[in-house]
């Protein structure tokens, strides 16, 4: 930590699931560390480019439990994207995708509104804790990064370094919608789709399945048929990555996610592509949920659209009104956008 501050976020309030996050722990895999980081990568960074800060910053993940933030010492301006979440500033409703100054004494509330799992509120700084193995990111099972390696909770203190100047007045974030909420995610068959019949894979692509309440930061659990395998439900233990949907003995489909072990020795039926982690990460338990499969061109392309889609650039605008000059002038506008619309 830095000796010096420019003021504090106290967590007045905060559900479970609600952790610091930054890019994620790249480089460690290797030796069994596992990555952590955003669940949704395209809301994650676009809270941070709104917000004025690097796109791998570290941020708040806010999970359904919700959070409440009060600032200490500064006016702190803040950024926020994710799902359809509730913020509220001292109560009056903000836009779910926004910038807003968040003012010493303030309340910043988040809470679970109509839709989607994760939100992120970002700082138009940066948050001054001490990095472990060069990342902010928490994995909570191994005790590593953030603070004290564990979920943020009440009486928290964040120090910031580093202010930049916020926005005079609340103000929404527009960023394009990547895709429609309702579209199949899309995957790429394999790495041992041999290990199922040519029925089987067909069954889990016509499925629609359901997110299993027992579904968390480290996998996606799915509710549906149950899977049948041609070859066994056991492999020497390999790499797994992000979006690989395993399938152990009981037939049901897990997804790995942010929190995922480095190796598995379940076969996987598919991989979900990088451009729609997020998509997926958004939705809640209960939800249905449906795949199609996609070629490697494909899902090239769509990395490709969405890496666009990123370096468009995200724009901040009055609620409700339009742009002045005087407004410009006050924001912190940036360029570089992910996916912040409201799920």
């Amino acid at each position: 930590m830095s000796a010096q501050t420019s003021g504090r976020l106290l967590i007045r309030a905060a559900g479970p699931g609600v952790t610091l996050q930054d890019a994620g722990r790249r480089g460690s895999l290797r030796f069994g560390v596992t990555p952590a980081g955003p669940m949704d990568e395209r809301a994650f960074v676009a809270a941070n480019l709104a917000a004025g800060a690097p796109r791998g910053a570290a941020a708040i993940e806010v999970s359904l439990g919700g959070v409440e933030l009060v600032a200490e010492g500064e006016t702190i301006g803040l950024a926020i994207a994710g799902g359809d979440f509730d913020i509220r500033l001292d109560g009056a409703r903000a836009p779910c995708a926004c910038a807003l100054p968040l003012e010493p004494g303030a309340s910043l509330t988040i809470r679970a509104g109509r839709g989607g799992s994760w939100c992120y509120v970002a700082v138009a700084g940066r948050i001054d804790l001490p990095p472990a193995l060069g990342s902010l990111a928490t994995h909570t099972r191994s005790g590593m990064g953030g603070l004290e390696g564990r979920g943020l909770r009440v009486g928290d203190a964040l120090p910031l370094a580093g202010l930049a100047p916020p926005p005079r007045e609340p103000l929404a974030i527009d960023a394009p919608r990547l895709a429609a909420n309702g579209a199949p995610i899309r995957v790429l068959l394999g790495p041992q789709a041999d290990y199922f019949t040519h029925e089987t894979i067909d069954e889990f692509l016509s499925a629609r399945w359901r997110l299993s309440p027992r579904s968390d930061r480290m996998a996606y659990r799915l509710e549906g048929p149950r899977l049948s395998h041609a070859k066994g439900h056991d492999i020497v233990s390999d790499g797994v990555a992000l979006g690989a949907i395993q399938v152990p003995g009981d037939g049901a489909p897990l997804v790995l996610m942010a929190d995922r072990q480095p190796t598995g020795g379940y076969p996987k039926i598919a991989n979900v592509i990088g451009a729609d982690i997020g998509r997926l990460a958004q939705k809640r338990p209960g939800e249905e949920i449906s795949f199609v499969a996609v070629s490697i061109e494909e899902a090239v392309a769509a990395r490709r659209a969405l890496a666009e889609a990123l370096a468009a650039g995200v724009r901040l605008r009055p609620q409700g009104g339009e742009l002045s000059t005087e407004l410009l002038l006050s924001a912190n506008l940036i360029g570089g956008v992910a996916d912040a619309r409201c799920e």
